[in-house]
């Protein structure tokens, strides 16, 4: 089992991705961006969903990529009616400065800002789940990790992250394999617990990461946030308004020559 930070076997560089967010059924709620960008050592990613009713969820990580994965700064804005508990997080890895902007249910009730200093554990991964595991070593049987979580109150949990083995998909007509990652939250402490009694334990993530030389994320189902319900994020390409026969510039020039 780990517990330092995750080494870099694959360095992060320059990414923009299109995603889709769907409930198990298939039911489209959101369009997503994945958007990365590396200087050097530093990297900043941040993954954007806009809701068809308008609410927007919106994470940005900034860490180090020198030998090991290290967060330095992280950012969540969820507002809007599909979240329960809107609400804006920052974290400040270094000095371990949590400060936590939350509204009333409707968005309509006084702000209320909470700050604390959390003991920052080296190997925090807020914003970087999916990059941790596309470095895990092949051989792992197990790691752990920590995650700063706002319940609102910040606190410190712990992820479990166990391979389920590799699953078949298809690209085309083309077939490849995934490893299949589960995700489990560990609460912790006497709120660990009594957590599953009350209903309040995490449902599990589950993650589909192709390897090979260069791996990448495929799928994953798990809930956006705390007491959410299980949501599916997927790759997704971009889609071209179809154009009438000979509506096109180019059927326009070729008729002339």
């Amino acid at each position: 089992m780990l517990a330092d930070p995750i080494a870099v076997r694959y360095p992060e560089g320059l990414i923009h991705g299109f995603l889709v967010l769907r409930t198990p059924a298939g039911e489209t709620l959101a369009d997503g961006d994945l958007i990365q960008v590396a200087h050097g050592e530093r990297v900043t990613t941040r993954l954007m969903f806009h809701f068809k009713d308008g609410s927007l969820h919106e994470e940005t990580a900034v860490y180090s990529q020198h030998r090991n994965f290290r967060l330095l700064s992280g950012h969540l804005i969820q507002k809007g009616p599909t979240f329960p508990h809107p609400m804006e997080v920052s974290i400040d890895a270094p000095t371990g400065r949590v400060t936590v902007h939350t509204t009333g249910d409707d968005g309509k009730v006084k702000e209320e800002v909470l700050t604390e200093r959390l003991k920052m554990p080296s190997d925090v991964a807020n914003g970087m789940v999916l990059t941790l595991l596309k470095n895990i070593q092949p051989d792992a049987t197990q790691m752990r990790v920590s995650m700063v979580a706002a319940t609102p109150k910040p606190r410190l949990v712990k992820l479990a992250i166990t391979p389920r083995g590799e699953e078949p998909f298809s690209v085309g007509g083309s077939s490849r394999k995934a490893v299949h990652y589960v995700v489990h939250v560990e609460i912790g402490g006497a709120a660990g617990l009594v957590a599953p009694l009350l209903g309040k334990q995490p449902p599990d993530t589950h993650v589909w990461i192709l390897g090979g030389e260069a791996p990448a994320f495929v799928k994953s189902e798990g809930p956006l946030f705390f007491g959410g319900p299980v949501w599916r994020i997927e790759l997704t390409s971009p889609a071209w308004p179809s154009k009438p026969a000979g509506d096109s510039k180019d059927n326009a020039t070729d008729s002339k020559n």
